[in-house]
């Protein structure tokens, strides 16, 4: 198997990198010009042989391997440099194989949106490489990846003419778990305990990326401190970038972003409107699909209600972050997040933690037990009026098997202790759903805490516990 991989430092437009081949190859049957200024630039540093051809400038960086024009023979790359080695061997293995076996060539293009740039005709080059040449050769893969989601799916996936329905598999790759993230952690050495690794996470998620500019000698607050609000802070221009990047009009969905950030629970469809005085047209169905396809929003409905009002959260840790703390912050403290008061930060935990755990349902249904069976996952809540208090539930499990799971979540730095006054909320939370909402459905209490809960004569009101231990909870 031959990997070649194509960057945009080496490629501008695959039909020309064919046409550039070929004439090379042209060059050297007709002992052109160009030819002889390579004999004799060798000639000139005292070469004592002629280069027919290298080979290993896109496999390897640079070349690793020449022919001698004497000693050329069809099928060989040549002779290998001093200390290097060359084999065919089995993927995966270091398992020899014999001459004349068949194998792949893998094209893989990183970052491909890059390569798109204006009146570059790109797209159309790709598609006549692929349909015209590539498709019709044994043994070749195409493997593109690139960061801007968008593209991906506006430009390759939704293409609608040369390349409509030629992706045959797609690979999603979406933001580190939470053990996803200490695996990523142990390989770098960072000796992090779970409730550090949770402090990261809530200030900038899952991406590896942020995660590779974390100083495993530092704690998570000083980390935060020297990412974001020391004097050229990595992440502290990180948001305008990653939204440019991603985005073409990024204006557009900043305003969407920035609103929907000031709003925990999230908004309609016909709240963003009326907030912005946008028209509710498909421009904006289109920023809210690609806002949710790349894991920056997430859309949710809410118990009992029609599609129609579903509701649009922020989700994405690090854009709540920089939007609550960064943007606008004059203070210009290298020490900001370390010093800051105590309920600041709680208050920014506990919120944070709620967003960890909604991106974490598949582990909070192992830990109850409910892996295997039909759920529907979404929020519910209730505007006061004169007849009833209101109330607001951020998680609700409805489960095919009749029961309903309310989640309460709550971080603390050591187990979680019911209080006489929160036992009241939470029986009144769970009495306002059952009259208003349910249909005769079992309820079951689910308290997602960092540590667990502290017995006491409230906590038996809890059926189900969960931890940060259960939230690190991975398949694999």
């Amino acid at each position: 198997m031959c990997i070649i991989l194509i960057t945009a430092y080496l490629i501008e437009n695959i039909i020309d990198i064919v046409n550039d081949v070929k004439q090379v190859v042209d060059d050297k049957n007709e002992g052109s010009e160009n030819d002889n200024l390579v004999d004799a630039f060798l000639k000139e540093h005292n070469a004592s042989i002629q280069v027919q051809e290298g080979y290993g400038l896109t496999e390897c960086v640079t070349a690793s391997c020449l022919t001698p024009a004497h000693e050329y023979r069809e099928g060989s790359i040549g002779l290998p440099y001093a200390d290097t080695s060359y084999a065919i061997v089995k993927p995966g293995t270091e398992e020899l194989l014999p001459p004349d076996t068949e194998g792949e060539i893998i094209l893989f293009i990183d970052e491909l949106p890059w390569l798109d740039t204006p009146k570059s005709n790109f797209i159309r080059a790709l598609e006549s490489f692929w349909n015209m040449w590539a498709s019709s050769q044994n043994g070749i893969k195409m493997i593109v990846c690139g960061s801007s989601t968008t593209w991906i799916i506006n430009k390759l996936l939704g293409d609608k003419g040369g390349l409509h329905n030629r992706v045959t598999c797609r690979i999603y790759l979406k933001p580190f778990t939470l053990a996803e993230t200490e695996s990523f952690l142990k390989a770098r050495k960072i000796k992090w305990n779970r409730q550090l690794i949770l402090q990261g996470y809530m200030a900038w998620g899952g991406i590896p990326y942020y995660w590779e500019m974390v100083d495993g000698k530092q704690s998570p607050q000083q980390n935060i401190d020297r990412l974001f609000f020391a004097g050229n802070a990595e992440l502290n221009m990180e948001y305008d970038f990653m939204m440019r990047s991603l985005f073409n009009d990024s204006v557009a969905y900043q305003r969407v972003v920035v609103l929907l950030s000031k709003k925990m629970k999230g908004m309609t469809r016909q709240e963003i409107v009326n907030s912005l005085k946008i028209s509710d047209n498909g421009t904006l169905t289109t920023i809210l699909d690609n806002l949710c396809n790349c894991d920056i929003v997430r859309k949710y409905s809410s118990f009992g209600k029609r599609q129609r009002d579903v509701l649009y959260q922020l989700t994405d840790l690090y854009s709540l972050f920089y939007l609550r703390f960064v943007k606008d912050n004059n203070v210009h403290n290298p020490r900001f997040f370390t010093e800051m008061k105590d309920q600041q930060r709680s208050n920014w935990y506990g919120y944070a933690f709620e967003q960890v755990c909604l991106r974490h349902v598949e582990q909070l249904k192992h830990a109850i037990g409910i892996s295997g069976v039909s759920c529907n996952v979404c929020s519910w809540s209730k505007t006061a009026d004169d007849s009833a208090h209101g109330t607001q539930i951020d998680l609700l499990i409805e489960r095919a098997d009749g029961i309903i799971n309310i989640c309460e979540m709550k971080y603390s730095d050591k187990k979680y202790e019911i209080s006489s006054l929160y036992r009241t909320t939470l029986e009144n939370r769970v009495s306002i759903f059952r009259e208003s909402a349910t249909m005769g459905q079992t309820i079951h209490l689910t308290m997602v805490t960092s540590h667990g809960l502290k017995e006491n004569k409230h906590s038996h009101i809890v059926d189900n516990q969960v931890t940060i231990d259960d939230l690190f909870w991975s398949e694999i």
